[in-house]
């Protein structure tokens, strides 16, 4: 049976350690704990009866009370059991970066790893490229690599235009007279 034991928010951990060490000591007939990610001030407990699930409870910081209705497995099947998806993110992807410390910032993917769900990118604003390891929750992907490629091609030609325009004003300005302390017969 599966008990619905009320906490304090935010104190979900702290509550299970007690009510562990609780069971622990005195050899409870409770089989599993679980305290679901997202859901707040709740912690599920199978225990065999509910005597059980209430001795493991009664009387511990953080503990409100137990709700009174029993809930089936299938029934928190969904808050338990992580949902694989699918990950579309590829190697050489340009992603944005929508967690913390790096928020909105733009990066390129260097190595996924699918079974830890990881990414390593390099920080684009970067001087220098430093590899960050983000989990593949907390990035999005911007472009992949194959538009990028294409997008690519259209900006380095525009670039190498830039860059020879600079040239010429560069070396136009070292022809000119620099109207320095040293004449320009030295």
């Amino acid at each position: 049976m599966i008990f619905i034991i009320k906490v304090t928010t935010n104190k979900e951990d702290r509550a299970l350690e007690l009510i562990s060490a609780k069971v622990n000591k005195h050899n409870l007939n409770v089989y599993a704990m679980a305290r679901p990610h997202g859901l707040r001030g709740y912690i599920f407990l199978e225990a065999q009866d509910r005597e059980s699930a209430e001795e493991a409870a009664y009387n511990l910081p953080y503990v409100k009370g137990i709700i009174g209705k029993t809930v089936e497995y299938s029934e928190i099947k969904n808050m338990i059991e992580p949902v694989l998806e699918e990950i579309n993110i590829e190697k050489g992807d340009i992603v944005e970066i929508i967690g913390e410390p790096f928020k909105k910032e733009k990066a390129k993917v260097i190595r996924i790893d699918k079974a830890k769900g990881e990414a390593v990118v390099t920080l684009l604003a970067a001087v220098v490229p430093i590899p960050v390891t983000v989990k593949l929750d907390n990035i999005k992907v911007i472009r992949r690599e194959k538009e990028a490629g294409e997008a690519a091609e259209g900006e380095s030609e525009t670039i190498k235009k830039e860059e020879s325009d600079e040239e010429l004003k560069i070396n136009k300005s070292y022809e000119e007279s620099s109207g320095g302390l040293i004449p320009d017969d030295y």
